[in-house]
C-alpha cells in the first residue's frame, strides 16, 4: 500500500515544521531559566516525531519520559475516554513538566492527563503542541507553545496516524477521506 496516495496534500512541509520547531525551542529555552530541568514527557505515540525535533533545539537540561495514553483507537473522533498504556517511569513532584503532544483537538485527552499528572505534585505543567484545533475544542485547555493552529481537517504524518499507519510521512497531510471511512 503506497500511504502517500491517500494523502489529498500536503499541508504543512517539512521545511516549514523544520523552522517553526526550530522555532518553539528558541521559545521554550527563553521561558525557563538556564540552570532549570525541564522533565519532557511525550504523549506517545503521536509526538515522538515532534518531541525528538523539539527536544534537540531546547537548551536546558532536559530529562526525557514517555506517557501513553489514547482515546480514539481507529476512529477519527475523540472517544472521551483516557485510556493509560504507560505511565512515567519517574518521580515528577517539585519539577518542570513539559507535556509534548502532536496535536490538541477535542482538548478532552489533554485535559484529563494535566490532571492526572498534577496530582503528582509537579512545580509546573506546561504543554507544547505541534498543531492546535481550536474549532474541535470541547474543553478548555491550549498550548503554552504551540507550532500550527490548523483547520478541521484530518492529518497525518510527522507522528501522527490513522489506525497506526501515516507516522512515518516526513510532512503533515491531509488524508482523503475514503482512506479512513472505509476502515471505520
Amino acid at each position: 500500500m503506497n500511504l502517500e496516495s491517500n494523502v489529498e496534500r500536503i499541508y504543512i512541509d517539512q521545511e516549514k515544521l523544520a523552522a517553526r520547531i526550530n522555532e518553539l525551542g528558541e521559545e521554550i529555552t527563553k521561558f525557563y531559566s538556564e540552570e532549570e530541568e525541564i522533565v519532557v514527557i511525550g504523549v506517545l505515540n503521536g509526538s515522538f516525531c515532534f518531541m525528538a525535533d523539539l527536544v534537540r533545539k531546547i537548551k536546558q537540561p532536559v530529562t526525557i519520559e514517555f506517557f501513553g495514553c489514547s482515546s480514539y483507537g481507529h476512529s477519527t473522533e475523540s472517544s472521551g475516554n483516557l485510556k493509560i498504556t504507560k505511565d512515567l517511569d519517574h518521580d515528577i513532584a517539585d519539577k518542570h513538566v513539559l507535556i509534548v503532544e502532536d496535536i490538541i483537538d477535542s482538548g478532552t485527552t489533554l485535559s484529563r492527563m494535566k490532571i492526572f499528572l498534577n496530582k503528582r505534585n509537579p512545580k509546573t505543567i506546561r504543554i507544547a503542541a505541534l498543531l492546535d484545533k481550536p474549532s474541535r475544542r470541547k474543553v478548555d485547555i491550549h498550548g503554552d507553545f504551540t507550532g500550527f493552529e490548523i483547520e478541521d481537517y484530518f492529518v497525518v504524518g510527522y507522528g501522527l496516524d490513522f489506525a497506526d499507519k501515516y507516522r512515518n510521512l516526513p510532512y503533515i497531510g491531509i488524508l482523503k477521506p475514503e482512506a479512513y471511512k472505509s476502515q471505520i
